[in-house]
């Protein structure tokens, strides 16, 4: 275990070492969040009806969404392990005494986290200053705060273990990026990237959310702002474990099948 946290450190520096992009994000998430909110405003005004939920808890929604976009969003690809496996480069990989699946999760938990927390930092205190109701709110109470952030750690390793299989899919393929663009359009969708799925209309929400992209986004954020009763929370938490172990199961299948298999040109 020590050798893979030395790789998870390894990444997470690097990770901090583009501030300068970062603070660019910043300014990128600000821009959409408050374009999400001054759409969804008007969206409000006009319907004046029962809606999902309140415009105070969308706009902590969104504002979540923003902040922690590096930790839920399929999009964020590793470009170096794709180019390893395009170039041939994966047989360096495959030499190190260490298990491949296992090294390449921490390296892509270790960048996502990095860039999440530049990121996160700033969004979450100028959103929580701003007025009512355009802030990030707090959640009910300190036991959906505990059982958000648990949820927020399954969701993520749901995403890494997805997006696991689909860099095992890409040995298959002599370029990946029609897979990754398809794929991270439709599974940001269905997380409830673009429309919260409490938009939805009920027969597609209930199908989405026993998809594994709801319990990447979908199922934290309700947490927080209190939208998934008590009793409710053990059939969602239970939902993501679920998840997070079929897709280890499959995603190191794959891999096992991979390197079986994977042949290097000129070597």
């Amino acid at each position: 275990m020590k050798k893979y946290l030395t790789f998870f450190e390894i990444k997470f520096k690097a990770g901090f070492q583009y501030r300068i992009a970062a603070l660019a994000g910043v300014a990128t998430q600000f821009f959409w969040g408050f374009m999400y909110l001054l759409l969804y405003k008007a969206f409000y005004e006009a319907n004046s009806g029962s809606l999902p939920m309140d415009f105070e808890q969308l706009s902590s929604y969104i504002w979540l969404m923003q902040g922690l976009i590096m930790l839920v969003f399929v999009w964020f690809w590793d470009f170096d392990l794709f180019n390893l496996i395009e170039s041939g480069n994966i047989a360096y990989e495959l030499t190190r005494p260490l298990d491949l699946y296992t090294m390449w999760f921490f390296k892509i938990l270790s960048a996502r986290l990095s860039k999440a927390i530049m990121r996160f930092v700033p969004i979450v205190i100028v959103a929580s200053f701003l007025p009512e109701p355009y802030n990030l709110g707090l959640p009910p109470d300190m036991l959906h705060f505990v059982l958000f952030v648990f949820s927020l750690a399954l969701g993520v390793c749901v995403l890494i273990t997805f997006s696991l299989i689909i860099y095992a899919s890409s040995f298959y393929t002599i370029s990946a990026y029609g897979m990754r663009m398809y794929v991270a359009i439709i599974a940001d969708f269905l997380a409830g990237g673009v429309l919260p799925l409490a938009f939805w209309p009920d027969t597609f929400r209930h199908v989405a959310e026993l998809l594994p992209f709801s319990s990447i986004m979908n199922v934290p954020f309700m947490i927080y702002i209190g939208e998934i009763e008590l009793m409710r929370l053990p059939y969602y938490i239970g939902l993501q474990l679920f998840w997070f172990i079929t897709l280890l199961i499959i995603g190191r299948y794959m891999f096992s099948r991979c390197i079986s298999k994977v042949t290097v040109q000129g070597g």
